[in-house]
């Protein structure tokens, strides 16, 4: 198991990207539980990156539930037609807003919120199981970049969750 994070501190967020998504899929590829495994990921995201707030929401029984994360106190259940998460969540779509306060129904966890991310993650059937969701205390602080660093990301936890049920399928 790996016990540090390498990457360039000074880099553009593309080559950092670049640096932590094959150390994340490493770290988690030896360890077969889920929780863990979003744990880490979201300490990974923190240290490389040092976002305001990152963590993970995952459905269970019609709402998004707060699950691993870094950052501040966070709301613990979203409905699916609520926020940016709930958005992100009903349409599988990742999510960049570049202010909250423009964002209708966004919910204000945290008032240091300014700008946010969401990604999707799906099953190997395509059905949306959780988001991703990032924070930044900074205006416009997402683009393009981190939507595909991010997407990466949870490609990577997608492809560990389909190899683990399938061995689950097997057993």
């Amino acid at each position: 198991m790996a016990e540090t994070l390498a990457f360039s501190k000074t880099a553009s967020r593309e080559q950092v990207y670049s640096e932590v998504v094959p150390q994340i899929e490493s770290l988690i590829a030896s360890e077969p539980d889920l929780i863990a495994n979003l744990a880490n990921i979201t300490a990974v995201l923190k240290e490389a990156f040092g976002f305001l707030w990152i963590g993970f929401y995952l459905e269970k029984k019609g709402q998004l539930v707060l699950g691993p994360f870094q950052g501040p106190l966070a709301c613990t259940r979203i409905d699916f037609d609520q926020g940016v998460c709930g958005h992100a969540y009903s349409t599988a779509k990742t999510v960049i807003v570049p202010n909250v306060e423009d964002f209708p129904g966004h919910i204000a966890c945290s008032s240091a919120s300014r700008s946010e991310i969401v990604v999707p993650m799906r099953t190997s059937e395509g059905r949306v199981f959780g988001v991703l969701d990032i924070d930044s205390d900074k205006l416009n602080d997402f683009t393009e970049t981190d939507r595909d660093g991010l997407e990466a990301v949870v490609r990577v936890l997608e492809r560990f969750i389909q190899s683990h049920t399938n061995s689950e399928r097997n057993e």
